[in-house]
């Protein structure tokens, strides 16, 4: 589990991080804007919040488990590649902390392909609004979750590196926790978030966490290997 621990890591900060992005440039998120209003109205009433927010990262667990299923059935079928899996998670985490750290967007092909999924979405998610009780409520969460978005497929392709459902589980639910408190906060709170995250020395601050976060992730496989092959010695 230790191991996993800056693969977590990561993907809150990125969460974090993702979602003050959101409130404070709505503009970068393609579609429902009338969504985008109904959200304000539902951080005045917590309980819808929470439901929301619940459908949403229930959205984000489920894509994680499916993209770990696929993840671990390619290790299965050459399980050479089982080694070389959690370098490359540790790669992903580094290329997150760059695109946060620098507003790169590497994955914008990616995003486009997840928009044409979005636009079949879209209706059912209009026809939940307004968001007048729980249900609704929970329904527009679990269909916000697979909004087309740059961080989220990031950390999706961090969960791929999975070995197991449960894996790639966590590290989704952790993105969608770090998401959780711009998407709870009111009014100037939610703006002043925004607003320190547009700051560039923070986004770079943090950004470069996340990086060193990879890094870390990079050298534990590294350092078991030659731990074992010392041992051998």
């Amino acid at each position: 589990m230790t191991e996993w621990l800056p693969t977590l890591g990561a993907a809150l900060l990125t969460g974090f991080l993702g979602s003050a992005h959101c409130v404070g440039m709505c503009s970068g998120i393609s579609g429902l804007f009338a969504v985008q209003a109904e959200i304000a109205s539902l951080r005045s009433r917590l309980a819808m919040a929470l439901t929301y927010n619940l459908g949403r990262i229930t959205s984000y667990a489920v894509l994680g488990m499916i993209v770990a299923m696929l993840g671990s059935s390619v290790i299965a079928t050459t399980p050479a590649l089982a080694g070389p899996v959690r370098l490359i998670g540790g790669l992903i985490i580094v290329i997150i902390g760059l695109q946060v750290a620098f507003g790169w967007r590497f994955l914008q092909p990616i995003e486009r392909m997840g928009s044409v999924l979005w636009a079949r979405l879209a209706p059912a998610a209009q026809r939940l609004l307004p968001v007048t009780n729980l249900p609704r409520a929970l329904g527009l969460g679990l269909l916000w979750g697979w909004l087309p978005c740059g961080l989220v497929y990031s950390v999706l392709l961090l969960a791929a590196t999975s070995q197991r459902m449960t894996d790639g589980a966590f590290v989704m639910l952790a993105f969608g926790f770090g998401t959780m408190p711009a998407m709870l906060l009111t009014g100037m709170g939610a703006a002043r978030l925004a607003q320190l995250m547009r700051q560039r020395g923070a986004r770079l601050g943090l950004g470069l966490l996340i990086v060193v976060l990879g890094l870390i992730t990079l050298a534990m496989p590294m350092f078991g290997l030659l731990s074992s092959q010392a041992h051998n010695h």
